[in-house]
């Protein structure tokens, strides 16, 4: 840390990183430093089995048995190659052969049968839930057998929940593991781990088995990777310019005409995978009444809101997905777009009349509501627009804030009213993650529990015996959703990386929907 700790006191110092490169350049060139994403800020554990959020380091401690590349197709990693059965009731795949995790202990078949059987204790275990069972067919060969098909598979084994853990020390250490110590296959080891603040990675120096997604093959060009939480955009962003970091995984689009100023530094714009949305708990009064929640949803301009907070950049959202899935193709009767005459009229019809001061009141009881944000300063300003949107319908909302690494606790306990908050993933899948009835509180922060959703759900995740099926179960599960108002949708960012091309060199095409393993593989530290 000796050499992060000087970079940190030459920019505290105003002094220039890129001056004094030259002379210093031999005790850090190969490191790097990067901010996390503000909406990754938190994450307790680089545990994929246990944890329900994850960041970019468990991509670089772990790999995954299959790649995806930014046009979402999918590229075999740890599994070589596969084959799906024509009934789509069992996959063959072959393993890499080689590949040993930090711990030495080595990667084959009864890795595979022992990690699933571990997982079936995840959260995440609707991911392999129609994996029967696992058979070994060789050393180097397994093959799964369906209790019905996935037509998710392939993305699943995607996923960074889906990372590869060594089984013998996730027993060993048990709560331990992904917090003091974690052992995967990846190009990093962890180092050290401090919730909330910051995680020390070092080149796994034996890679040879990266995606072939990478040109790069072997170990990771960086030596040594320093992983910051900021959850405060203004100050991330003075650290990218004073060269305290390096790069900046998530820039506000606020700050991205200041970021272009600057001659040292370059924008990286990719897709979008996040929703920013505002969750209602129906279980809460006045959201118990589906007019109220309607008229809360239909208050919020997200055209507004994509001007006047977010400068344009992006576009709006008027469903639960991003636009780039099928699945948000849905009939437009069931889109949730700003209607504030039919806002103002489900109120009236509710019983809610306009006072004075322009909020609503019913049987002496004014229409005031909790307003749920985060700390980081993204979330406060969409929070502040939201507030004053939902009063100029007649609903008066109170913001309460919480620490970024805190508010997932504070949803478990089903106080809050509305919220503010996003998501960041590009499957349809993620419907039943925050709307499934079994995980109330958090994810399912709008405490929706519906059987008719329920069904559609159950016919979504498990019904569906090829990918065309998947999208027409999924649409009529997001549409009967929607229907409902548990949420109201409010903005599709692009997603914005910023970096100092004085210090670092990326890949000329980026073969990953967002920068993790596959794209860090590539970057290189100028001498």
């Amino acid at each position: 840390m000796k050499s992060l700790a000087f970079r940190k006191t030459l920019a505290a110092a105003g002094i220039s990183l890129a001056a004094l490169l030259a002379s210093h350049g031999a005790s850090f060139a190969q490191e790097a430093v990067f901010v996390i994403a503000t909406n990754e800020v938190g994450a307790p554990t680089y545990n994929p089995i246990k944890a329900s959020t994850l960041n970019i380091g468990t991509t670089l401690l772990f790999d995954r048995l299959v790649s995806q590349d930014a046009d979402l197709s999918y590229h075999p990693w740890l599994a070589e190659s596969w084959e799906e059965a024509p009934d789509g009731m069992s996959w063959i795949f072959h393993l890499k052969k080689g590949v040993k995790f930090h711990n030495g202990e080595p990667f084959n078949a009864e890795t595979i049968v022992k990690w699933l059987e571990l997982f079936k204790a995840s959260e995440n275990a609707y991911m392999t839930k129609a994996i029967a069972k696992v058979e070994v067919v060789d050393d180097a060969t397994v093959k799964f057998v369906m209790s019905n098909p996935e037509p998710n598979l392939l993305y699943n084994f995607s996923s960074s929940f889906l990372s590869v853990i060594e089984p013998k020390s996730f027993v060993e250490l048990g709560d331990n593991y992904g917090v003091t110590e974690v052992y995967g296959t990846g190009p990093f080891k962890l180092e050290s781990f401090v919730v909330g603040q910051e995680t020390v990675l070092v080149r796994n120096d034996d890679y040879a088995w990266a995606s072939p997604l990478a040109k790069n093959r072997g170990p990771a060009k960086i030596a040594k990777l320093t992983l910051r939480e900021i959850a405060e955009d203004s100050t991330a962003f003075l650290e990218l310019k004073s060269g305290g970091v390096d790069m900046l995984l998530g820039v506000p689009t606020d700050f991205l005409n200041e970021v272009k100023a600057q001659e040292n530094l370059e924008v990286l714009t990719l897709p979008g995978q996040d929703v920013a949305y505002m969750p209602i708990n129906v279980t809460k009064e006045p959201f118990t009444d589906i007019k109220v929640r309607e008229a809360a949803a239909k208050a919020i301009n997200q055209k507004e809101i994509l001007d006047s907070v977010y400068g344009g950049v992006g576009e709006v959202a008027n469903t639960f997905l991003i636009s780039a899935l099928p699945e948000a193709a849905i009939d437009a009767k069931y889109k949730i777009s700003y209607d504030p005459d039919r806002s103002n009229a489900l109120l009236d019809e509710a019983g809610w009349a306009k006072g004075a001061d322009g909020i609503r009141a019913k049987d002496g009881k004014p229409l005031k509501v909790s307003l749920w944000t985060q700390s980081d300063s993204s979330f406060r300003r969409l929070t502040e627009v939201v507030q004053a949107e939902l009063k100029a319908v007649g609903i008066d909302s109170e913001i309460t804030t919480f620490d970024s690494s805190a508010i997932r606790d504070q949803y478990k306990s089903g106080n809050q009213q509305l919220a503010v908050r996003s998501y960041n993933w590009d499957n349809a899948d993620i419907i039943d993650w925050f709307f499934g009835g079994d995980r109330l509180g958090y994810p399912n922060v709008s405490m929706f529990n519906d059987p008719k959703a329920e069904e559609l759900r159950s016919k979504a995740m498990t019904g569906s015996k090829n990918m065309a099926e998947r999208i027409q179960n999924f649409k009529a599960y997001h549409e009967y959703v929607l229907s409902q108002f548990p949420m109201a949708p409010i903005y599709q960012p692009v997603s914005s990386v910023s970096y100092n091309k004085d210090r670092l060199i990326l890949p000329a095409e980026i073969h990953a929907p967002s920068v993790a393993a596959t794209v860090v593989m590539d970057i290189e530290v100028k001498e």
